[in-house]
């Protein structure tokens, strides 16, 4: 691996500050995006689903624990696997009690599902020494009608908002291997939803380098439909307005 170059701090400078006139642009285009992210419409969650849990079987309802939004993250852990996708395991690894604290005081509650019968993945939570929420979608339709689990017998092919002719189309050879893959196949995300009293809303789901923001908590609430709940004005516009028209919150 290569190394930077060295030079004389006035050089470095002023590099710097060329760099950090695109981070300022990037901060105000990613402030007019989260804003357009909570501008989307949303769509009632009228299907009937449950989970398996530590204390039993919930419903979708449960898992909001009594609070306005839910981050459910989609861990990629099939029924078959003695233990979960590594990469999801890295993720989770990072999830912290400050983590979920911090969604909570924003009245969000943060869940993880996967397929794999509820016994194998409190044995892995166990194993990994994770305190947060984990239920499982063993035996339901939960993980097929989010695009958590690819199995064209259960439901159309959907894969990080493109079925199979947008996957086969023009410019998309680089998916060719996701319609050739034997199923099913595990594909991991986060969906987030919103509560109003006992109706719940479908208000946005991100797959693929989508989940790169949801590091932290407030790239998980950028992700939701109230966003981080703080006091300041919303932008107006949308991403690709001009940045003279934005508020710098950078």
């Amino acid at each position: 691996m290569s190394l930077p170059d060295i030079v004389k701090r006035d050089e470095w400078l002023q590099a710097r500050k060329a760099l950090l006139v695109r981070e300022k642009e990037h901060t105000r285009q990613k402030d007019l995006l989260n804003a357009d992210r909570r501008r989307l419409p949303m769509v009632a969650v009228e299907k009937k689903y449950e989970f398996e849990g530590p204390d039993g079987t919930v419903n979708l309802l449960d898992l909001f624990d009594g609070k306005r939004q839910l981050v459910m993250y989609h861990f990629m852990f099939d029924p078959s696997w003695d233990e979960g996708c590594p990469s999801c395991t890295a993720g989770c690894d990072e999830i912290s009690e400050g983590l979920l604290r911090h969604l909570g005081a924003r009245q969000t509650a943060y869940a993880a599902v996967a397929r794999a019968p509820y016994a194998k993945i409190a044995a892995y939570k166990e194993k990994r020494g994770w305190t947060f929420p984990f239920f499982s979608s063993f035996d339901s339709d939960f993980n097929y009608d989010w695009g958590a689990t690819i199995d064209e017998s259960k439901a159309p092919m959907m894969i990080n908002f493109r079925d199979r002719e947008e996957l086969a189309g023009p410019g998309a050879a680089k998916m060719a291997w996701i319609l050739e893959s034997e199923q099913p196949f595990e594909n991991p995300g986060f969906s987030f939803f919103l509560r109003d009293g006992d109706a719940i809303f479908h208000t946005n789901s991100t797959y693929a380098r989508g989940g790169e923001d949801c590091s932290d908590s407030y790239g998980l609430l950028d992700q939701t439909a109230l966003g981080r709940q703080e006091e300041w004005e919303e932008p107006k516009g949308r991403a690709e307005t001009p940045h003279e028209a934005t508020p710098d919150f950078s």
